[in-house]
């Protein structure tokens, strides 16, 4: 996706600049922590030890972290085609609804890893399919993909409401959810990763779709770098002009990619319902549509980011309970106003201070190359 500034060399664009935007916005936070009368070097020091510091710790940080990843991977890749799908919360929603029927109508009959592609196909078909009606507007009637995808969000919201209040919910049950899935429709526990470590995870919901959010991340690489349809997602992002003088059918990436990107936002109901609940709740996707926002362009939109990005979101998640626990002045509305500091320097404020590092990087080979032409002269005499 193309930058309103010139480009920074990759490791300070990918590196240094979101590491600035990160220390900026912690010690912004740090100030909000003092304002209420707590240390802010003790509410840091008990988020990290929250988020890291025992095995259910690192397995509820790397939980929230697969739910943004795949949401992270979902925005990205629109961005690279020049789009702003800001419907991965409704896509995931609906998403579920593929994980669902799959769940309860083989959960009881199939093992789980014959469940779990299934599911997996039908999260991605689903979530794929109700991105595609957003795409279509987009590039037969001009429809911004914004709006669209904005009350694409509001509809899935409504059908899952009336699904799980009424058709799904069942007899007798007051709860808006489905009953428990079977066997086959819960995947296993990633406890014995973490005990590989010295860790011992009791009761945190990490599992098997961590493993599946990081495979994702790795073909959403080879997608983007190493294929055609990549290249041409990237040309359509960089210059859709330059794209139709190439023979690049607008229509056909705008679909494409969009659908792609449904279906990454689809399989993340995965993490949640055959994960953890064992069965579709109301509002399980819990906002993590918009946080991949954040994560996306933090992590710039690369799945290496992405993934880091994720952490670093789960950390805050899982790391922030700990606080609003412990720091009886720390309310969860706190917590949600430094995670709301931290998307707004990563995200809406990313490029707050790209101008003075380009600037600085400049100047800086400017004096080399001075340095350089000096020597030569030097070495020439």
């Amino acid at each position: 996706m193309s930058q309103p500034f010139a480009k920074l060399p990759a490791w300070a664009d990918y590196g240094l600049l979101p590491l600035i935007n990160l220390i900026v916005a912690f010690l912004v936070a740090g100030l909000v922590v003092m304002l209420v009368g707590e240390s802010p070097i003790d509410a840091a020091v008990l988020m990290v030890k929250g988020a890291f510091g025992s095995g259910d710790g690192v397995g509820y940080t790397l939980y929230y972290a697969t739910n943004f990843i795949f949401t992270g991977l979902c925005v990205a890749v629109a961005f690279h085609c020049g789009l702003f799908n800001i419907g991965g919360e409704g896509q995931a929603y609906i998403g579920g609804l593929g994980v669902t029927i799959v769940g309860l109508g083989l959960g009881n009959s199939l093992p789980w890893w014959l469940v779990f592609p299934l599911a997996i196909l039908a999260s991605a078909l689903v979530g794929a399919l109700w991105a595609l009606i957003p795409a279509w507007l987009q590039a037969k009637r001009g429809s911004h993909v914004v709006i669209t995808t904005i009350m694409f969000n509001f509809i899935a919201a409504s059908i899952m409401v009336y699904l799980l209040v009424g058709v799904l919910k069942p007899l007798g049950s007051q709860a808006p959810e489905t009953r428990v899935f079977g066997d086959g429709g819960q995947l296993p526990g990633l406890g014995w990763l973490l005990n590989i470590i010295g860790l011992d995870m009791r009761s945190a919901p990490l599992n098997i779709s961590f493993l599946l959010a990081l495979l994702a991340a790795f073909l959403v690489w080879l997608l983007i770098w190493r294929t055609k349809l990549g290249y041409e997602i990237r040309t359509m992002g960089f210059s859709p002009k330059a794209a139709r003088y190439a023979g690049i059918s607008e229509l056909r990436i705008i679909i494409i990619t969009m659908m792609i990107s449904g279906a990454l936002a689809g399989m993340m109901a995965l993490n949640p319902i055959m994960g953890a609940q064992h069965r579709m709740q109301l509002d399980f996707v819990q906002g993590a549509g918009f946080v991949g926002i954040a994560v996306a362009l933090m992590g710039r939109s690369h799945p290496v980011g992405i993934v880091l990005a994720a952490i670093l979101f789960g950390m805050l998640y899982q790391g922030g309970a700990e606080i609003a626990f412990d720091m009886p002045n720390i309310s969860r509305d706190m917590i949600v106003i430094i995670q709301g500091l931290v998307i707004l320097f990563a995200g809406a404020l990313e490029h707050m201070f790209r101008p003075s590092l380009q600037r600085i990087f400049q100047r800086v080979g400017r004096v080399k190359r001075e340095t350089a032409s000096v020597v030569t002269a030097g070495g020439g005499q």
